[in-house]
């Protein structure tokens, strides 16, 4: 997997991909199964579309529709895309099981799914740092859970909030100087 450029927004500040979860293997690139996806639907694949999937494939990271939109030429460029059309592709994408979207502080989070391990996050609710892990032990036990409940699970989605280290030790520092005080 590819770098991934930093992004300093107020939403939702991501943490380096997490190399340690690995990759799934996969038949095709993520633009050939979108192109395979939008065939089978009797839909065309623009140059916006193209543009959109190339961007959002480039690197690995966690992104809501505002950031892509930074990220994006601006109006009167070339490869511009409207918002509306970002949208509709990246519920497209979703659709076509490439992205996943969760929802974190009440805004729309998409994280790459094909060609990804299942995998949770931490998440620091005063940096708003997003940190990707993956414990066996955790699909173990919902596992145990699913079956003593006769129940088949399809995937999960674990987000835990808290307070980062960084965010911990910053905290703790503020302490003391009052205390000084």
């Amino acid at each position: 997997m590819a770098s991934k450029v930093p992004a300093e927004v107020s939403s939702v500040e991501m943490s380096e991909p997490n190399d340690s979860l690995g990759s799934v293997p996969v038949s095709m690139s993520p633009t050939a199964r979108f192109e395979e996806y939008l065939q089978s639907r009797g839909q065309r694949n623009t140059e916006q579309r193209r543009f959109l999937i190339e961007r959002v494939f480039s690197h690995h990271e966690h992104f809501d529709a505002d950031q892509l939109m930074d990220q994006l030429p601006r109006k009167g460029t070339p490869n511009y895309v409207s918002r509306p059309t970002v949208y509709r592709t990246l519920k497209e994408i979703v659709d076509a099981g490439l992205l996943r979207s969760f929802e974190l502080n009440g805004r729309s989070v998409y994280e790459h799914d094909y060609g990804y391990p299942q995998h949770d996050h931490l998440y620091c609710t005063k940096c708003h740092k997003l940190i990707e892990f993956r414990s066996d032990e955790i699909t173990q036990l919902l596992e145990e859970i699913a079956k003593q409940q006769k129940f088949r699970v399809r995937g999960h989605r674990l987000t835990v909030n808290g307070v980062c280290d960084e965010c911990s030790k910053q905290r703790s520092r503020e302490r003391r100087r009052q205390d000084r005080v």
